[in-house]
């Protein structure tokens, strides 16, 4: 048989608008249980993680003593974690334990949802793509 002379069209991937709102919820999903804040506030946030130690005099013990407490730990950004590496990890660590359980039901909450939609919406979702989309902004961006 004799080898074929032409190549394979391979159609370009096409960017997919809800893909990208897909992996915007989970994206979000993680930023907030993990570093207890927005895509935007992890991003963009103030660096304001920092552990705070005290002395105090202990009279049981007669002498000082110290107590350290942790400041900021509620939002974890980039700015903390490149700041204080050990701190932000240990508490994104912190917040990933405790909030495992709750994540894990969004996430397959997110997935169920994404994939009910698309199967109900595929007809109005591909005149959106066929009739607005598509003239608009070309073959490369569909719904």
């Amino acid at each position: 048989m004799a080898r074929r002379k032409k190549a394979k069209r391979r159609s370009k991937p096409a960017f997919s608008i809800l893909n990208a709102i897909e992996a915007l919820a989970y994206g979000s999903l993680l930023t907030e249980g993990i570093a207890g804040t927005s895509i935007t506030g992890f991003i963009f946030g103030d660096k304001d993680l920092k552990s705070i130690g005290t002395s105090y005099y202990d009279a049981g013990l007669n002498g000082y003593s110290t107590a350290t407490r942790i400041s900021g730990a509620d939002q974890i950004s980039l700015a903390d974690i490149v700041s204080e590496p050990t701190l932000a990890i240990s508490t994104m660590t912190d917040n990933f334990q405790k909030n495992i359980i709750p994540m894990a039901l969004a996430a397959f909450g997110i997935s169920i949802t994404f994939r009910v939609g698309r199967r109900l919406l595929r007809r109005p979702l591909a005149s959106v793509n066929k009739n607005l989309i598509t003239p608009a902004l070309g073959k490369g961006i569909r719904m």
